[in-house]
């Protein structure tokens, strides 16, 4: 069993932390999550992993709410790359909506 864990800046005021656990050559659990930096605290912005069984993704919101969907693929290995990816991507867009939730508060 090899544990890969590291956490990496992610633009000015976030961060991306990642944990995945390979048998074999085969990832059988992963979390890849977006965290935000807002007034000395970290919160998380959105989440991929495989804690229930199965992949899915959860985007936070400022309330406490979350909202699950799967991922496109059942395949932890290529969960894993889509979570990344997808992260890559939008992150942009994630911070954006959770800061704008912060804002009305």
């Amino acid at each position: 069993m090899r544990v890969v864990e590291y956490v990496a800046p992610l633009g000015l005021d976030g961060r991306r932390r990642i944990r995945h656990v390979r048998v074999k050559g085969r990832v059988v659990e992963l979390m890849v999550q977006y965290e935000l930096q807002i007034e000395g605290e970290w919160y998380p912005v959105v989440r991929y992993d495989t804690a229930h069984g199965f992949a899915h993704k959860d985007v936070l919101h400022w309330q406490g709410l979350a909202e699950k969907s799967s991922l496109p693929t059942a395949d932890y290995n290529l969960a894993l790359t889509y979570a990344e990816d997808d992260l890559r991507k939008h992150w942009q867009r994630y911070r954006e909506h959770f800061l704008e939730e912060v804002r009305r508060r």
